[in-house]
């Protein structure tokens, strides 16, 4: 199973308009500790996991942790001018997706905005 883990449900929502396959995404609802990522390890092990976290300071912490406690997982990265994933346009989000081999609604149909 594809994974992406993100930080809230907002950011979750935005990836589900563009996302043309079935990918579990998983909030860590913000603060993220040690316990939590270790948690998430556990569940999702032996999933193809990506992260894709807000470009500012919350984001960044995050990201070294997962990092240090969690190797194997694929950053995806937004954007800083946009520095949240819920604000990112969905064209960038599709190209972002498409660059980590997701399916993606065609970012141009209007039905997406």
């Amino acid at each position: 199973m594809r994974v992406i883990i993100v930080e809230g449900k907002t950011d979750k929502q935005r990836l589900l308009q563009i996302l043309d396959e079935p990918v579990e995404i998983v909030c860590t609802n913000g603060t993220l500790g040690v316990d939590k990522l270790e948690e998430l390890i556990a569940n999702y092990s032996d999933d193809e996991v990506c992260v894709l976290l807000d470009a500012d300071d919350a984001g960044d912490k995050a990201r070294r942790l997962f990092k240090q406690e969690f190797p194997n997982v694929r950053h995806l990265y937004t954007h800083r001018m946009y520095r949240e994933v819920a604000t990112t346009p969905l064209s960038v989000l599709a190209r972002i997706l498409e660059g980590a081999y997701f399916t993606v609604k065609d970012p141009e149909d209007e039905e997406l905005f």
